[in-house]
């Protein structure tokens, strides 16, 4: 066994560190307001919980502000349309999360009266929490004393222990070492460790000098905290390979559509693609135009790396009418994921609009025969989509 007679964590000297270096954090309840009573908003550190599921706190805290101030609490987000959370999610990626996060407002509010329930096993019922977000709320919001074991918390228990295999073959030892320390603070504890390994013990350096547990940790003592937690072997991430074709119309607008409801980027907005496959073959181009080549996208995905070749052309609009057409100065405005703003930059088209223009309204019309949308060319923010099609006006944040 990894850990088979692991060393107590001293919970009293965490949580003292954490009453004087708490991070001040907008979904966050600080020690001093603790002991004055006041409470943790489940509904928002499920929220932030959520944003932060392989997201930065830098790249999560404007997200998070948005949320709030335009849905403040549960019943709010339960009543919005999907469409428009998922057009606010844009640019956090893992857009699963998103749709997980509205079916479970709506599960809250259906199932619960419109209250969260307050442990980690009955938390675990609603859509998208699974055993990490679970513990993270209860303890937070109810002091449930349950290990909540994340990312920053492996880099630390691996390095206090000197853990000599990779984390997930111990993960369930140190789960249970983390759990024999869980105090009766147990949110002040568990954001505490959170902080600990975003600050003091952060990935590429450890600050050992003033760390709460340097008197036993191991990594420490060895005098090589970076050398911990040990790598696991990488297998080599497969590659697909596909087609991107951008459509203009002579006045120069850009054909956009919806990806399918279910899968990968579900529901965004895209341009046409073909097949991602692990070969290549001669481009199946959507219609017959003067088509031109430009250059290669490559995006990397968690599971594998993507690459298509970009071709465009001036069109007809007659016969594409699943999607619609936006302006060039609009594109910052529709809900496009990195990967669809990079084939987009290949042909010189998503940077006329300026990052402060995520609430203007571009111009749009509908795609198809008929050419412009009844509403006008020049009425604002009445795009014209197909039912049940998602997109519209926010801001993808760079990169």
């Amino acid at each position: 066994m990894p850990l088979d007679n692991p060393h107590p964590i001293d919970s009293a000297a965490v949580l003292a560190w954490y009453d004087s270096h708490a991070r001040d954090l907008p979904w966050r309840v600080s020690p001093a307001d603790r002991r004055q009573g006041i409470r943790p908003d489940p509904y928002r550190v499920w929220l932030s919980e959520v944003m932060l599921q392989q997201t930065t706190v830098a790249a999560v805290k404007a997200y998070f502000v948005r949320f709030t101030t335009l849905w403040p609490g549960v019943l709010d987000l339960a009543a919005a349309p999907l469409d428009a959370v998922l057009r606010e999610w844009a640019g956090l990626g893992y857009y699963a999360r998103a749709r997980n996060l509205h079916a479970c407002a709506q599960a809250v509010m259906r199932d619960h009266g419109g209250v969260f329930p307050d442990t980690a096993a009955s938390l675990q019922s609603l859509p998208g929490i699974g055993a990490y977000t679970g513990a993270a709320i209860a303890a937070i919001c109810f002091d449930e004393r349950v290990a909540v074991l994340d990312g920053n918390l492996d880099r630390v228990l691996a390095r206090y222990y000197g853990l000599e295999v990779p984390v997930r073959e111990a993960k369930d030892a140190l789960r249970g070492a983390l759990q024999l320390a869980v105090p009766e603070r147990a949110g002040d504890f568990a954001q505490a460790m959170m902080d600990l390994g975003a600050t003091i013990c952060a990935p590429r350096a450890a600050t050992c000098l003033v760390c709460p547990l340097q008197d036993g940790c191991e990594a420490r003592q060895q005098g090589q905290p970076s050398r911990y937690p040990i790598k696991p072997v990488k297998a080599q991430r497969p590659v697909r390979k596909g087609y991107a074709f951008v459509m203009r119309d002579v006045a120069g607008d850009v054909y956009l559509q919806s990806r399918p409801a279910k899968g990968l980027l579900a529901g965004m907005t895209e341009v046409p693609t073909s097949d991602w496959g692990d070969t290549l073959g001669e481009p199946d181009f959507p219609v017959e135009a003067d088509w031109r080549r430009h250059g290669q996208v490559i995006h990397v995905f968690t599971h594998f790396r993507l690459e298509l070749e970009v071709w465009s052309a001036v069109v007809a609009p007659e016969g594409l009418d699943a999607g619609w057409w936006t302006p060039p100065e609009a594109l910052k405005g529709e809900a496009l994921p990195t990967l669809f703003r990079k084939v987009l930059a290949e042909v010189g088209l998503g940077r006329e609009a300026s990052p402060s223009s995520r609430y203007s309204r571009g111009r749009h019309r509908a795609a198809g025969p008929g050419g412009d949308s009844p509403h006008g060319r020049n009425r604002q923010w009445q795009t014209k989509r197909p039912p049940g099609q998602t997109g519209g006006q926010f801001l993808e944040p760079e990169g």
